[in-house]
């Protein structure tokens, strides 16, 4: 039995790793992607930080722990959006950071197009794209 172990890795490096296997977007490629129906947006922030920032109009909302059970388009949970390993998914979070670790496990699941948004939410909002309350 071999006693030697990989160093585990902190997130950071965790993160840029991940990070090289996306194409993460700008807030307004994201917005013009969107718009002309090429990508679905998913917001995964929780429901403090929406209540407090407002939404993406048109954005599908799915809470970080629900994301894959919703995404799969094989999943028996499915959103009615999660219509195949084609789509283009761009993961919103509050910042970019989870988001990015969120679209690598969509990945991991056949969805070789997603990706999530630089900046986040925050990005988007100080890009001025539409916000509802």
């Amino acid at each position: 039995m071999s006693s030697s172990h990989e160093r585990p890795i902190g997130i950071d490096e965790l993160l840029e790793q991940v990070r090289k296997g996306l194409d993460r977007v700008e807030a307004a490629d994201a917005y013009e992607a969107a718009l002309a129906g090429d990508a679905l947006l998913v917001d995964i922030r929780y429901a403090a930080l929406r209540d407090r920032d407002g939404l993406i109009p048109g954005a599908l909302v799915v809470e970080r722990n629900e994301l894959e059970w919703r995404l799969d388009p094989q999943g028996s949970h499915r959103a009615a959006e999660a219509t195949g390993h084609d789509l283009r998914v761009v993961v919103v979070c509050n910042e970019g950071y989870a988001s990015s670790l969120a679209a690598a496990s969509l990945r991991q699941l056949g969805l070789h197009r997603a990706t999530d948004l630089v900046g986040g939410f925050q990005a988007w909002k100080s890009a001025g794209f539409p916000v509802t309350a």
